[in-house]
C-alpha cells in the first residue's frame, strides 16, 4: 500500500507540474490525486471507522485553510471594487522598476510577519495589478512577494502556520524566535530581491490606464478609505483576535467578512441597486479564483494520506539515521518543503523530537522555524504564498523554476548559513 500511495502522489504531483504541456488543470489532477489516495488507503487498511475518522480530521484542517483563504480573498475583491488600493498607489510616486521592486520586497517582508504570508501575498498581488500593466513585469514581483512574504513569516510566531505549530506546541518562544530567524529570513530575502532588481535596472515602471472602477463608477474618496483601513484593519486584527479568544483564524477573518459586509451595505444602502451591485460583497464573493480553493483542497488532502500512512515520519526517521548531523536534516527538510507541504513535515519534525530531549527555543526549533518557512519559496506550490500567487498571477510551473526558483535557492542556503554562523557565535 505505501509503495503505491508514493507512487500515486508523484504522478499526481507530476500532472500538476505539466499543468500546461498537459492542458490539464492542476486542480483537476489535485483532486484525483487525493481521491485515489484515500480509495487506496482505505481499501487497504480495512479500518472504516479508522479511515472516516481520520478524513475527517484531515478535511477539518483544510477546510480552516481553505474559508481562510476565501475571506481574505473577498475583503481584498471588496477593496479592490471600491479602489481602495488608490490609497497606497497615489503615494507610490517612483518611476524605476528596480526602486518599486525594492520597496515592495520590504513592505511585504514586514508586512507577512504581522498578517501572514498567505494574506499579505494576496494584498501585494492585487497591488500590483494597480501600479504594473506588463504582465511579464507583474510576474517577477509576484516571484519576489513570495519570497519575500514566506521570508517575513518565518521570523514572527504569527508570520506562518509552521511558525505558529512550533509556538502553540511550546518548541519556541515569541522573543526568541524574532532575534534568532530575523536577521537570517532578511537575508534570505534581500539577496533574490538584489538581484532581481539588478536585472529590472533602468526599465521603467509602466503603470495600467487609470480607470474609474468597474462598469465606470468613481467611489468617493471616503468610500475607498473606508474600505481600505477597515479591510485591511479586519486582516491585522486576526492574530489579535486568535490570541484573545484561542479561536481559529478563519473564524477570525469569517468574522471580520461580516463587519465589512453589514458596513458596506449601511454605506451604500440608499444607492440605486444598479449602481452599488458591483460593491458589494455578494459581487466580491463571485470574483474568487475558486479553481485556486479547489487546488488546494486536492493538495492538502493528498499529502494527508502521507502524514496519516506514517509516510513523512518514517522518511525523518531515515534521514536521522542515515544523516546524523541536525543542521543537514533541517536543511534537507526545508528542501523537502518546496515539494511537499511544510505543515504535516514540521508536524512530523515535532514528533519524531521530544521537548524532553530538545528542550524550547534549542536550536533544532528555531533553525527549523527558518527552513521550513523560507523553503517553500523553491517551488511555486511550496508554500501557501506561492499557490495563491499561482492561482492570482497564473504564473507557470517551469516559469517559476526558470526564473525563481534559483534566487529562492541561493537566498535560502544564504539565510541558513547565516543562522548557523549567527548560532555558532552567540550560542
Amino acid at each position: 500500500m505505501l509503495t503505491a500511495l508514493v507512487v500515486v502522489f508523484i504522478v499526481a504531483y507530476a500532472a500538476i507540474a505539466l499543468e500546461h504541456p498537459l492542458k490539464i488543470n492542476k486542480s483537476a489532477s489535485a483532486l484525483v490525486g487525493a481521491g485515489v489516495l484515500w480509495t487506496i488507503y482505505a481499501l487497504a487498511t480495512g479500518d472504516q471507522h479508522l479511515v472516516s475518522e481520520q478524513l475527517g480530521e484531515s478535511l477539518m484542517g483544510t477546510a480552516q485553510i481553505v474559508f481562510f483563504l476565501m475571506g481574505a480573498m473577498a475583503i481584498v475583491e471588496v477593496v479592490d471594487a471600491h479602489n481602495g488600493f488608490e490609497v497606497i498607489t497615489q503615494r507610490i510616486r517612483t518611476t524605476k522598476l528596480s526602486t518599486l521592486m525594492w520597496l515592495v520586497g520590504f513592505v511585504t517582508f514586514f508586512l507577512s510577519s504581522v498578517l501572514d504570508n498567505l494574506t499579505t501575498t494576496i494584498v501585494m498581488i492585487s497591488l500590483m495589478r494597480k501600479l504594473l500593466a506588463k504582465h511579464d513585469d507583474r510576474l517577477f514581483f509576484a516571484g519576489i512577494i513570495v519570497i519575500a512574504a514566506n521570508s517575513g513569516g518565518a521570523w514572527s510566531p504569527i508570520g506562518d502556520v509552521t511558525t505558529t505549530m512550533l509556538w502553540i506546541g511550546g518548541q519556541i518562544t515569541a522573543l526568541a524566535i524574532i532575534k534568532s530567524v530575523l536577521l537570517p529570513a532578511l537575508v534570505s530575502m534581500v539577496i533574490p530581491l538584489a538581484i532581481t532588481a539588478f536585472v529590472l535596472r533602468g526599465k521603467p515602471v509602466e503603470s495600467p490606464v487609470s480607470a474609474a472602477g468597474e462598469n465606470g463608477i468613481k467611489t468617493s474618496e471616503f468610500e475607498r478609505n473606508l474600505m481600505f483601513f477597515l479591510g485591511i484593519g479586519i486582516l491585522v486584527a486576526v492574530p489579535a483576535f486568535k490570541t484573545i479568544t484561542h479561536l481559529p483564524p478563519f473564524m477570525g477573518i469569517l468574522f471580520g467578512l461580516g463587519i465589512l459586509w453589514l458596513v458596506g451595505d449601511l454605506v451604500h444602502r440608499h444607492k440605486e441597486d444598479e449602481f452599488k451591485q458591483h460593491l458589494t460583497l455578494v459581487h466580491a464573493l463571485s470574483k474568487i479564483d475558486m479553481s485556486s480553493l479547489v487546488f488546494f483542497v486536492g493538495i492538502l488532502l493528498s499529502v494527508a494520506t502521507l502524514e496519516h500512512t506514517h509516510i513523512l515520519s518514517s522518511l525523518a526517521g531515515w534521514l536521522n539515521e542515515t544523516v546524523g548531523r541536525q543542521d543537514v536534516i533541517v536543511l534537507i527538510i526545508g528542501m523537502v518543503s518546496a515539494i511537499v507541504d511544510n505543515v504535516p513535515l514540521v508536524a512530523a519534525s515535532m514528533g519524531m523530537y521530544s521537548l524532553s530531549e530538545f528542550p524550547a527555543d534549542h536550536f533544532l526549533w528555531q533553525f527549523l522555524a527558518y527552513c521550513a518557512g523560507t523553503g517553500g519559496s523553491i517551488l511555486i506550490i511550496g508554500s501557501a504564498a506561492g499557490v495563491a500567487a499561482m492561482g492570482l498571477e497564473k504564473i507557470h510551473f517551469f516559469w517559476y523554476v526558470k526564473k525563481i526558483s534559483g534566487l529562492a535557492l541561493v537566498g535560502y542556503f544564504a539565510g541558513a548559513g547565516v543562522y548557523l554562523l549567527q548560532h555558532q557565535m552567540m550560542g
